[in-house]
């Protein structure tokens, strides 16, 4: 049997104190924790090897305490067997670096229009230091975390996004020009499944690439979607700055139907911002991945909590 207190070099190595674990008050709280960890089997069983997209933004990505936390349950969900990829935004930062350089943004719609020069500096936002900021926070919880962008292995292929205005006076149809704000056309997987493979989680910079090599700024959301559908993802979740999908009452929706969303959205009780990202989540389980959850990122460990628990705090919407 080998001895706890080895001598020579080894004895420091096992006195040595893990970094950033809590340390334990007393016996009761140690069962605690023990009771938590196997309640979670059923749940660790469920998800065993499959792939998980996280949307990761709003108030969980700028504020310290929830992005600390958010790492650590990404670097969890693959030590204990499931492969998570995440999609990162980064309207805040992107702005942030625009006003630095007097660079004016407009919007239409939620969408910021898009020139040449703009593009070139979202890209360098997004793909650069948010990317690998998010990147090492999941390192830095002890998994390995590769920033990517969607122009990455032909990773985000993507077109040119259209909308339509009527003129309330003409009532014609007007085209928006929206410059490189792009949709995705193609998911090209190859990339992610060699990353996984590896044993590491891609995070993803929602930037696309067009037909002739043109770069395009695509909503983190939709990238998301796309992505999850693709590779026929167990759940998609989205973290929002909202618990999730409310009913007329303001109390949260748990479980969507397609059907029930649909109609949701065309009776205006779902509304606002709520309906892209429902339809978004409509969009990834018509494509391949099995269900979509909205779900509140304000919440520390919401990830944890949506899928290993029955106590999930979003709403799950599936076909």
């Amino acid at each position: 049997m080998t001895s706890k207190t080895s001598s020579g070099n080894n004895s420091k190595t096992h006195s040595a104190k893990l970094p950033d674990v809590p340390p334990v008050v007393n016996a009761e709280e140690a069962q605690a924790q023990a009771a938590i960890l196997s309640s979670a089997l059923p749940f660790l069983r469920r998800y065993a090897g499959d792939t998980i997209v996280v949307k990761y933004g709003g108030h969980a990505m700028g504020e310290g305490k929830l992005a600390h936390a958010f790492g650590y349950d990404i670097a969890l969900l693959k030590l204990v067997g499931i492969n998570p990829i995440v999609v990162h935004g980064g309207g805040p930062q992107i702005s942030a670096m625009l006003d630095r350089l007097k660079i004016r943004s407009e919007f239409i719609d939620g969408l910021r229009v898009t020139d040449q020069s703009m593009v070139d500096v979202i890209e360098m936002v997004l793909s650069g230091s948010v990317n690998k900021q998010v990147a090492e926070l999941i390192n830095r919880a002890g998994a390995l975390a590769v920033g990517i962008s969607g122009k990455d292995g032909g990773l985000i292929q993507a077109r040119r996004l259209t909308r339509t205005k009527r003129d309330p006076d003409s009532e014609i149809e007007k085209v928006i020009d929206l410059g490189f704000v792009g949709q995705p056309e193609k998911i090209d997987p190859r990339v992610l499944y060699a990353l996984l493979g590896a044993g590491l989680i891609p995070v993803i910079a929602p930037v696309g690439v067009g037909a002739d090599g043109e770069t395009y700024n695509i909503n983190a959301d939709t990238a998301a979607g796309a992505i999850a559908g693709a590779v026929h993802a167990s759940r998609l979740l989205m973290l929002t700055d909202v618990p999730g999908v409310l009913d007329e009452n303001g109390k949260l929706i748990e479980e969507l139907s397609a059907e029930e969303a649909l109609r949701r959205i065309a009776d205006g009780s779902i509304s606002g911002g709520m309906i892209p990202k429902v339809e978004t989540c409509l969009e990834a389980v018509r494509q391949g991945a099995k269900a979509a959850v909205i779900l509140d990122g304000r919440v520390p460990h919401s990830c944890l909590l949506e899928l290993f628990t029955r106590a999930g705090p979003g709403t799950l919407i599936k076909a």
